[in-house]
């Protein structure tokens, strides 16, 4: 009896912290807002075939050379600064994970701006807020 009871506190512990990581049942926060490229445009017709998902080009000379654009993740959507040129193909990173059975960690930074820095694109300076925030203050531990 005495091994049975941290077996079953054990079990039950368990068995809470994977409901507390579960997603809720329904959401009041609104989808996060698209990026303002969402195409996809495949790098080449070979790429599409293959299911491989194209090279980025975040190569850059001046800020109008960058666009935020769905570059894709194991997770789903995932906004990136790349060249406004750059060949991008969320469906071909998705199935890549697939296939791999990658995961990836959920969320991302909302980018309203990209700049071109030393030749590259990246975010510009505070734009980048995260989408998702506390819903209440955190209660301190007693």
């Amino acid at each position: 009896m005495h091994r049975i009871v941290p077996l079953l506190s054990s079990l039950i512990l368990s068995m809470a912290l994977l409901a507390a990581c579960a997603a809720p049942a329904n959401s009041n926060t609104p989808p996060p807002p698209q990026a303002s490229d969402t195409s996809a445009t495949p790098a080449d017709p070979s790429s599409a075939r293959s299911g491989s998902p194209p090279q980025l080009d975040y190569s850059c000379s001046s800020n109008a050379d960058c666009a935020v654009k769905n570059v894709g993740n194991c997770c789903g959507a995932m906004p990136a600064c790349v060249n406004k040129d750059s060949p991008t193909d969320p469906a071909a990173v998705s199935a890549q994970c697939a296939r791999r059975g990658m995961m990836g960690v959920c969320g991302f930074r909302e980018i309203s701006a990209c700049q071109c820095s030393n030749g590259r694109c990246e975010e510009a300076a505070g734009s980048g807020q995260l989408l998702r925030k506390p819903a209440r203050p955190s209660v301190p531990v007693r």
